[in-house]
């Protein structure tokens, strides 16, 4: 079993930066695939990225590519999410998620494991 906690958000304007971390409990880290995830007030869950056991291979929900950097640290038992040039609509809380098995899909369904949330907000 993974416990994930997630840590890193706060309030930010319009173009700024936020790194999120997720630490994970347990010695089988590198075990898992990695992903993050958001809520925004009144949507439904949506993936934003996923990185692979190794971290070698990541896919990005569009709305975030080329702002985002999601990246692991097996060592440290933990994931990132580096987020540049963040919009008001990236406002949400933010979920890291892990699932066993090779497979880096987006389908939140496919993750066992999941952290509280860390809310960003992002001000215009």
């Amino acid at each position: 079993q993974v416990q994930l906690g997630e840590s890193g958000g706060g309030l930010v304007q319009d173009g700024g930066s936020l790194r999120l971390s997720c630490a994970a409990s347990g010695r089988t880290f590198s075990t898992y695939v990695m992903g993050w995830f958001r809520r925004a007030p009144g949507k439904e869950r949506e993936f934003v990225a996923v990185i692979s056991r190794s971290g070698g291979t990541t896919y990005y929900a569009d709305s975030v590519k080329g702002r985002f950097t999601i990246s692991r640290d097996n060592a440290k038992n933990t994931v990132y999410l580096q987020m540049n040039s963040l919009k008001p609509e990236d406002t949400a809380v933010y979920y890291c998620a892990a699932r066993a098995g090779a497979s880096t899909t987006a389908l939140a369904s496919a993750y066992e494991y999941w952290g509280q949330g860390t809310q960003v907000t992002v001000s215009s």
